[in-house]
């Protein structure tokens, strides 16, 4: 899903390498140790409800705004989610499959050349051929156990896709 009401119609279409993120909280950490200075896909993937439960990453928009602010072709591209989609910067959400379910963003690496098309509605990894790459795996040792969390693995083994509703038949 990409939301486009608020954003620009010259920023429906945005190109630029990728820069791979498992937390939104190292965004933002990149971002305040200046390692977000150029155009920017920004792919934040195990956010999916498979991975830990579709945390929301609406905290994300002040730093992706202020990067754009800045002058630069900013995008994200997530299997996560967000309250209020994107605002003016390009958000694909809900990407599926997500990547703990062996989905495309698993396979994406920094660097990659990505093109979301919001017109289109595409997202495109340019001049790689994924299907020689093996998928990075999810670190969820802090989603599983502690506090409770364990509770809810059964869930994350059996849930559906968020496209569908990420809902749970047991």
């Amino acid at each position: 899903m990409i939301k486009t009401s608020a954003v620009a119609q010259e920023r429906h279409i945005i190109e630029a390498p990728a820069r791979v993120f498992h937390t939104q909280d190292s965004v933002k950490a990149a971002f305040k140790a200046g390692e977000l200075a150029t155009d920017t896909v920004i792919v934040v993937r195990f956010q999916g409800p498979k991975s830990n439960g579709m945390p929301e990453l609406h905290g994300l928009t002040p730093t992706l705004a202020v990067m754009q602010d800045r002058g630069l072709k900013v995008a994200l591209v997530t299997d996560g989610r967000m309250s209020g989609a994107s605002g003016k910067v390009p958000s694909a959400i809900h990407v599926c499959p997500e990547a703990a379910d062996g989905g495309p963003l698993a396979l994406i690496q920094d660097g990659d050349i990505i093109r979301l098309d919001a017109t289109k509605g595409t997202i495109d990894v340019l001049g790689v051929d994924l299907s020689t790459r093996t998928p990075a795996a999810p670190n969820l040792s802090g989603n599983g156990n502690g506090v409770g969390r364990e509770l809810f693995d059964v869930f994350r083994k059996n849930v559906g896709p968020a496209a569908d509703g990420a809902g749970v038949c047991i």
